[in-house]
């Protein structure tokens, strides 16, 4: 191959995209990556404020890509989930789950880790700019024309480049997925996620909260320390949109004081750190994941309600079965944008994707309401499933992503 030839080309630098390029480059592919986008603005701390939950079951994926090895922020493991029901300002219900990973053996490890996305992003900034199988264009803009033999993708600068497969990685609104005329099907939930840090008194114990509350769940994350506060946990809360813009108004005291109704006093006093966000939220999914020469993957694809905290996971999931596809392929000097691979990853993924589009979407409105006789049912259900062994199993494999599809 040329300087301007290569196995694939990625539209999209973010976490999936670049964790994809990063794992095929790793395995030897040669992947051209092109943002929109200056890579570096993406590493300040104020740059986005999230932290992805990794599964036990996606992690392999970015230890394979030299990621997980590279992060700069030491990722905290999460080794029990406690879910539970209630109101704001009043003590949980007392039927509840309790999950702990040592549970399923010894060997089985945590459930996942938490990672901060901007020790994420240093991570991948680095392994994308070193070279090694990987040529990153960013910022620019590019036209990209597919075609039956390939695909060529010509920059604004000029400069022209041809790749066999196109990964559009471009997020929601990816221009490739609107090229090939893919449908999608839209769920507004007209809700908002509110996302923020907060020091705490007491130590978490590596302990996930998912509290379920009549405005959408809350979840308190564990994240390790940081200079000034030993004891610190993401806070991701689903409210009403209204609710939601009401909440990012307050001063920031008042709204630590709606933080803690929420939390509970478990963790002792709580104090914010830095900035809060919040983000819409809505479901997606394409109708159809390829086209000639094209594969969409993460949200591109698709976007879930976070109530599971699996989005990014599934997003993880598209990379490793394309990226075990594709190197497979060039193993075996075959082409790896064949129409028949192209199928066999929208086979294997798009069930998966559904499945959970369709759960995540039916716990939101199992959980998201107050009706008295539904919060009854839902109360016992959960301590049903604690009181199981082989159900809670189950659910707890799940949460590993190890169950399979």
């Amino acid at each position: 191959m040329s300087d301007t030839e290569f196995d694939v080309c990625i539209l999209g630098a973010g976490p999936v995209g670049g964790s994809l390029a990063c794992r095929m480059a790793e395995g030897g592919a040669r992947v051209l990556v092109l943002d929109r986008a200056s890579l570096p603005p993406m590493e300040d701390p104020g740059f986005d404020g999230r932290a992805y939950a990794i599964a036990a079951g996606t992690q392999p994926l970015l230890e394979n890509a030299a990621l997980w090895q590279a992060l700069p922020f030491q990722p905290c493991p999460i080794e029990q989930i406690h879910v539970s029901d209630g109101k704001p300002g009043r003590p949980a219900s007392p039927l509840f789950l309790h999950f702990d990973a040592r549970e399923l053996g010894a060997a089985s490890g945590p459930f996942g880790w938490m990672v901060e996305a901007r020790s994420l992003r240093i991570a991948l900034n680095r392994r994308l700019h070193a070279g090694r199988g990987i040529t990153l264009v960013a910022p620019c803009e590019a036209k990209v024309e597919r075609q039956a033999e390939g695909a060529t993708v010509t920059l604004s600068t000029g400069a022209r480049f041809t790749a066999r497969l196109v990964i559009a990685a471009e997020g929601r609104h990816s221009a490739q997925r609107r090229a090939a005329n893919i449908p999608v099907i839209r769920y507004p939930y007209r809700q908002s996620g509110v996302v923020c840090a907060i020091a705490h008194e007491f130590p978490h114990e590596n302990t996930a909260l998912e509290h379920f509350l009549p405005g959408g769940p809350f979840a308190q994350l564990p994240l390790g320390p940081t200079p000034g506060a030993p004891h610190v946990s993401a806070i991701v809360f689903t409210e009403k949109t209204a609710v939601a813009e009401a909440l990012m108004r307050l001063e920031p005291a008042a709204f630590t004081h709606q933080v803690a109704r929420r939390l509970g006093d478990h963790l002792g006093e709580i104090r914010l750190l830095g900035r809060r966000w919040n983000y819409p939220l809505s479901a997606l999914l394409a109708t159809r994941y390829v086209d000639q020469r094209l594969a969409l993957v993460g949200d591109a694809a698709h976007g879930i309600h976070p109530i599971a905290g699996q989005g990014f996971n599934l997003g993880l999931r598209d990379a490793i079965v394309l990226s075990e596809l594709i190197l497979a392929a060039l193993q075996r000097r075959e082409d790896p944008g064949a129409t028949g691979l192209l199928a066999q990853y929208q086979r294997q993924r798009r069930p998966d994707n559904l499945a959970m589009l369709a759960a995540t979407d039916a716990l939101d409105r199992l959980f998201s309401n107050d009706n008295p006789l539904i919060r009854l049912a839902r109360d016992l259900g959960i301590a049903a499933v604690h009181r199981v062994p082989p159900v809670k199993r189950f659910f707890m494999r799940r949460a590993m992503g190890i169950s399979g599809s």
